[in-house]
């Protein structure tokens, strides 16, 4: 098994961090990761991706050229990356702020509110969280409570932000049904 990830966003998203969280959470159920992170020339605003991959054999390269399953937190990843999906893919975008989807027949397209939600649960920072869930729920292979673990071990002792944090978690995974994809006909 060897599911290759790419995450994109801008710089301030938490892009980067959600792709930490779940790579943490991997190798705490034994796993073995890769995690490759791109930076835009600028932080906050920039563009900032990662390739993120998890299997359960040694991995040859971080360098993910086709992922598996892109996870995009705006319109202008999905454009820069959506041909970069390997056939019979995945894509996981924010609805919220996303709202043209390039055409590609050949992957399943899985809009998630993220920004939405996470006003619903009055913690609007936490658009990324409700993004990762969606990808835990979608691949299927690393439980969430270890998400939570993970979550605790890289925010140590801000009790706080960690039980909103995984609130937050808790909403995105409850709310999702991966069972049926948007049909793209554009």
């Amino acid at each position: 098994m060897l599911v290759k990830m790419l995450f994109a966003g801008s710089g301030g998203q938490g892009v980067l961090t959600i792709a930490e969280i779940l790579g943490n959470a991997a190798m705490l159920e034994d796993y073995n990761v890769t995690y490759l992170p791109a930076y835009g020339a600028a932080m906050r605003g920039g563009t900032a991706n990662c390739t993120l991959s998890i299997s359960d054999i040694e991995i040859a390269s971080p360098i993910t050229s086709t992922p598996d399953i892109l996870i995009s937190m705006n319109q202008p990843s999905v454009l820069a990356f959506i041909n970069s999906i390997r056939s019979g893919g995945q894509l996981i975008y924010n609805s919220a702020i996303v709202d043209t989807i390039p055409p590609r027949r050949d992957i399943d397209i899985f809009p998630v509110p993220a920004n939405e939600i996470a006003m619903e649960i009055s913690n609007p920072r936490s658009a990324n969280m409700i993004i990762l869930a969606s990808a835990v729920k979608l691949i299927n292979i690393i439980k969430i409570e270890t998400v939570y673990k993970s979550v605790e071990m890289l925010m140590g002792s801000k009790k706080k932000a960690v039980e909103s944090v995984i609130k937050a978690l808790a909403e995105g995974y409850a709310r999702f049904s991966f069972n049926n994809p948007v049909v793209n006909f554009f």
